[in-house]
């Protein structure tokens, strides 16, 4: 998905048919539900529909906590409007971290996961990606995180399985899930980074993960590997100002500047958040290192690792040269993105 390169109305009945499909259950777990009418209506009617012909839906959802949340700007959901729809619904306090998914599980089957979350400007303003993944054995991983959300009604995740390799129509798949394996999740994919020998591209709006951050640093460094991606420069200049802060962090100013001065980065220039205004973010998160790729919601950001997050790890190389096409023609969107002061 890109900027301006899709209608909402398109994505809602992507969404909805993947929705229809369903014939005995439906988990679903989101950040941020807030539709238009007209979207709402078919994202809704297929929601409904679903619970009439005795689909059994579940329908979780991040509740917004009081402490201010910069980067990323905090969700828009409407309790009293997620409430109305004829489905059982359990919302999920982001209290101290944050409720992040964005998929559904249907009838322990296939999986509709991503960065994308059901938004109008999430699905036309925005870059994202959506992974549908037909698999009984993924299925079953996020079956069990779900499941843990529903009964915990927290974003804890204590105890989930670590990752295992997984068969989704003969490719191999690993499911990770935030925050139980947050900190492992962020050192795999480092050492994917640093083990790939032809290229790495990378789509986040932020980098502040320490051992990818670290990883990423070293390689642009040794300027050997085709290295390139694309970031949010609104977002990423309130983490300059929030590392800028603090003593502990200021190490991250040199790594990063590195890393964006020495490879092929840039910045997509967003509308910096405020109530009521567009969000237009480079929202994609996506990580591909020679013909692995990382998918899902994950900022590759410490944050992140603490949030109730997923994310598809794929060794495919068509697919890894499908999403590292698609950043390179979202990067090339964009100027070069700002340094550190």
């Amino acid at each position: 998905m890109n900027d301006g390169g899709q209608p909402a109305l398109a994505v809602a009945r992507e969404l909805a048919e993947f929705l229809d499909g369903s014939e005995r259950t439906l988990d679903i777990a989101v950040y941020d539900f807030d539709l238009e009418a007209e979207t709402a209506a078919v994202v809704v009617r297929a929601l409904e529909g679903a619970a009439a012909r005795g689909v059994a839906v579940r329908l979780a959802y991040n509740v917004n906590h009081a402490a201010p949340i910069p980067v990323p700007p905090p969700p828009r959901t409407d309790p009293d409007t997620v409430e109305t729809i004829a489905v059982p619904t359990a919302a999920i306090p982001g209290v101290p971290d944050l409720m992040h998914h964005k998929y559904v599980v249907r009838d322990g089957a296939a999986v509709w996961s991503g960065s994308t979350n059901w938004t109008d400007d999430s699905w036309t303003r925005e870059e994202n990606v959506i992974a549908i993944v037909h698999s009984g054995e993924v299925a079953a991983a996020f079956a069990r995180d779900f499941d843990q959300l529903w009964r915990s009604r927290s974003v804890a995740g204590a105890g989930l399985p670590p990752p295992t390799t997984l068969d989704a129509g003969g490719i191999e798949v690993s499911a990770w899930f935030c925050p139980a394996h947050g900190r492992r999740l962020s050192h795999r994919i480092a050492r994917v980074i640093g083990d790939a020998r032809r290229r790495v591209r990378i789509a986040s709006p932020v980098i502040t993960s320490g051992p990818i951050l670290g990883t990423l640093a070293e390689v642009a460094a040794d300027g050997e590997l085709d290295l390139a991606g694309v970031i949010d420069a609104t977002q990423i200049e309130q983490v300059y100002r929030q590392w800028a802060a603090k003593p502990g962090t200021r190490w991250k100013l040199a790594s990063l500047g590195q890393v964006l001065q020495r490879a092929d980065f840039t910045g997509k220039p967003s509308t910096p958040y405020a109530p009521g205004s567009i969000h237009d973010y480079m929202h994609a998160k996506v990580v591909v290192a020679d013909d692995v790729c990382f998918v899902g919601s994950f900022n590759l950001s410490h944050s992140g690792e603490l949030n109730a997050e997923n994310v598809l790890e794929i060794a495919d190389a068509e697919l890894s040269e499908r999403l590292a096409s698609y950043i390179d023609d979202v990067r090339r969107r964009y100027p070069r993105p700002p340094l550190p002061g």
